[in-house]
């Protein structure tokens, strides 16, 4: 079954402003004109609008403009970051499966040799498999409508070399694998901390 015009719409302005935001071309606090995006686009307003929606939802437009987060912004995602996180690091080291090891450790390898999109590809999957092991819809949810706004902070300690984030993904990994759930926790915890603590660092230089 065909999608219909008005869903092809919908995607492809969904996914042009986003990606444009994610790349930096519309830069932190552009306002969004529906009428110019539409005409560029060469579709009508609503599923330019319906596509802001849903951006506005994922944290990455704001009243209209591109979202220019601020500190206490990056504080509240992280804090919701820590907690579903650390408890999946948690369950992990119970319930994972060797599957999921196995792209965990793939994960950390490519975090240690891959090309910089490639890292950030491996970073991605590493905390999604993390999250996606626990089977719990709500979470994964919750992780997934968050991804847009977290991708931002992971170009930043990415592009800007963070140090010790690779090892500490290792780390993470060895804990899971050898079933230490509470050091697993307190480590993809600690990872965060470090993340963010890099990240209101950058903002502020």
């Amino acid at each position: 079954m065909t999608k219909k015009p008005t869903q092809l719409a919908y995607v492809h302005a969904y996914e042009y402003i986003r990606d444009r935001i994610l790349s930096g071309e519309l830069e932190r606090g552009t306002k969004l004109v529906e009428e110019r995006l539409a005409e560029e686009m060469g579709i009508s307003r609503t599923p330019v609008r319906d596509s802001i929606r849903k951006l506005e939802q994922e944290g990455l437009i704001k009243q209209k403009c591109v979202v220019n987060p601020s500190d206490m912004d990056l504080r509240h995602v992280f804090q919701v970051r820590t907690l579903l996180e650390g408890f999946a690091a948690n369950y992990c080291a119970t319930y994972i499966t060797d599957e999921a090891l196995a792209k965990l450790k793939n994960c950390v390898d490519m975090g240690r040799t891959g090309t910089i999109e490639e890292v950030m590809a491996a970073n991605k999957e590493f905390h999604e498999i993390i999250v996606g092991a626990t089977n719990n819809p709500v979470m994964i949810d919750i992780f997934d409508r968050m991804q847009s706004i977290i991708y931002l902070f992971r170009k930043t300690v990415v592009l800007h070399k963070r140090p010790l984030l690779i090892e500490e993904h290792h780390d993470i990994y060895e804990a899971i694998r050898q079933h230490n759930a509470d050091e697993a926790e307190r480590l993809m915890k600690e990872h965060l901390q470090l993340d963010l603590e890099f990240c209101l660092n950058r903002m502020k230089g």
